[in-house]
């Protein structure tokens, strides 16, 4: 069945939002008394729902804890972070064709939509998109596959009409999870091992190239 609907992630897929995810963690964690060493590592971070990552960082299952990181990483990432961000090449000009060849094309991403909303109006990317999905605040629909789940309902689509668009195992597992094929891109953030794992439809290195697969 032809693809009519284009799901796709936001970070590390559209924008590579490094700078501001990673300096808002350390922001975050170092208000509630756990500064990170200088060399941590943190682009593991990017994709994933945060809170969880939040506490594998923490080293703890003090829910609590993980919980006034997060509130603490949202009060610089709401003010300054969330700018901190780059549009990947070609992906205006891509999106734009997209839109002329007739695809409906909605956003799904484990950010919150509240975040995903201005950071897309901001790069002038929200009009491409019919609907920007993301989680809520209350870390309702981080897991990627509860979201498409919520996506294709609200929007009453046939998963064999859909394709799947990220940089993640999340993206292209969540997909799987609700019988749509994923196309992966490898400048993001998900290794080469992570995503020949989950064993994407395809793999893309630049977003443009996603013309060459869909039919």
């Amino acid at each position: 069945m032809a693809t009519q609907n284009i799901l796709i992630d936001l970070d590390g897929t559209l924008t590579d939002p490094k700078v501001g995810i990673t300096t808002s963690i350390r922001y975050g964690l170092e208000r509630v008394g756990y500064p990170l060493p200088e060399e941590t590592a943190l682009e593991w971070c990017i994709g994933p729902p945060l809170k969880q990552s939040l506490a594998k960082l923490l080293n703890s299952e003090d829910d609590e804890l993980a919980e006034r990181a997060l509130a603490m990483y949202r009060e610089r990432f709401s003010k300054t972070g969330l700018f901190e961000n780059e549009v990947y090449p070609d992906v205006a000009n891509t999106l734009l064709l997209l839109k002329q060849r007739g695809y409906r094309l909605f956003v799904a991403t484990a950010k919150p939509t509240i975040f995903a909303k201005r950071i897309l109006e901001y790069f002038d990317l929200a009009q491409y998109f019919q609907h920007i999905y993301g989680s809520e605040l209350t870390g309702e629909r981080t897991n990627k596959g509860d979201l498409i789940t919520y996506l294709v309902q609200q929007e009453q689509l046939i998963p064999e009409q859909c394709i799947m668009v990220g940089d993640r195992e999340h993206d292209i597992l969540g997909a799987r999870r609700n019988g749509i094929e994923a196309i992966a891109v490898t400048y993001g953030y998900g290794t080469l091992e992570e995503i020949s794992a989950a064993q994407p439809f395809a793999q893309i290195e630049q977003f443009s190239h996603l013309l060459n697969h869909l039919h």
